[in-house]
């Protein structure tokens, strides 16, 4: 009787080990809202991917983004179709003066080496002026998604200009 038991209990471990596992996504649908796009759920959504690595040309949250990989494939998501090239971005929008930056809004940089072209782009998640934060695929340090903020001097010595993608 012993031995039945054990037999069975053995059998519904090993036969839970080689279950075919459905893979569930870990992102989560954003709600669009009647109006338009909602700014905080772009930045809801955008949060889901901090800590993707950074991938030269990715923009893939499954293998890793670039800058513009990151904010294209985020935007996407609300149905806004942005260019997939951070050197594109340079004619495109109006600059904002600091005080109308908002949440959602797009920071565009010059190259960390030279001034003349677009090196990188950040979707703004707090809005403080020049003090604001962003979400950006850094291929820094951290060397993935993350949040920085403006007034670093290292991304204020490289700011072009912040344009909203949104508001037509």
């Amino acid at each position: 009787m012993k031995f039945t038991l054990y037999l069975l209990f053995a059998t519904a471990i090993l036969s839970s080990c080689f279950e075919k596992k459905e893979t569930v996504s870990t992102h989560t649908p954003i709600q669009k809202t009647a109006n338009g796009v909602d700014r905080d759920s772009i930045i809801s959504f955008a949060k889901q991917f901090i800590g993707t690595p950074y991938l030269y040309a990715g923009n893939d949250p499954e293998k890793g983004f670039d800058c513009s990989g990151f904010v294209s494939y985020v935007f996407k998501n609300f149905d806004v179709s942005l260019p997939r090239s951070s050197s594109e971005y340079k004619n495109l929008g109006t600059a904002l003066a600091p005080e109308d930056f908002r949440v959602g809004d797009i920071l565009v940089f010059y190259g960390y080496k030279d001034r003349t072209i677009i090196g990188h782009l950040g979707i703004i998640c707090e809005a403080n002026g020049m003090q604001s934060k962003f979400i950006h695929a850094s291929s820094g340090k951290v060397s993935s998604v993350t949040i920085t903020s403006l007034d670093t001097e290292h991304y204020t010595n490289r700011f072009y200009k912040c344009i909203d993608v949104l508001t037509k």
